[in-house]
């Protein structure tokens, strides 16, 4: 139980990590913003909502060399944030909450 409870603390610092990447850089932020329909002012509710970070992760991941400059960027290899998005809400069909 501890050890899926770190898992997805991981996750969810990679994704944090994501959305970090993201919001710096002037050219994939205005993209982010328009494939998800959220406005700039409204990041910070919208990172509270489940399926938000994955959201963060499947966009980096959607574009091979975005992950490739992420990952270089953060030192985080490419197999950890594909790993990551599996442990977060509605970051595939298997995801379930603990309760």
């Amino acid at each position: 139980m501890a050890d899926d409870r770190q898992k997805a603390a991981d996750a969810e610092s990679v994704a944090i990590a994501g959305l970090g990447f993201v919001a710096a850089d002037p050219e994939l932020l205005p993209r982010f913003l328009a494939i998800t329909g959220i406005e700039a002012q409204s990041i910070r509710k919208a990172a509270s909502e489940p399926g938000f970070l994955a959201g963060v992760l499947n966009f980096i991941l959607a574009h091979e060399p975005t992950l490739m400059r992420f990952c270089e960027e953060t030192g985080i290899e490419p197999a950890r944030v594909a790993g990551a998005i599996r442990r977060l809400p509605l970051g595939d069909d298997g995801y379930q909450t603990s309760g």
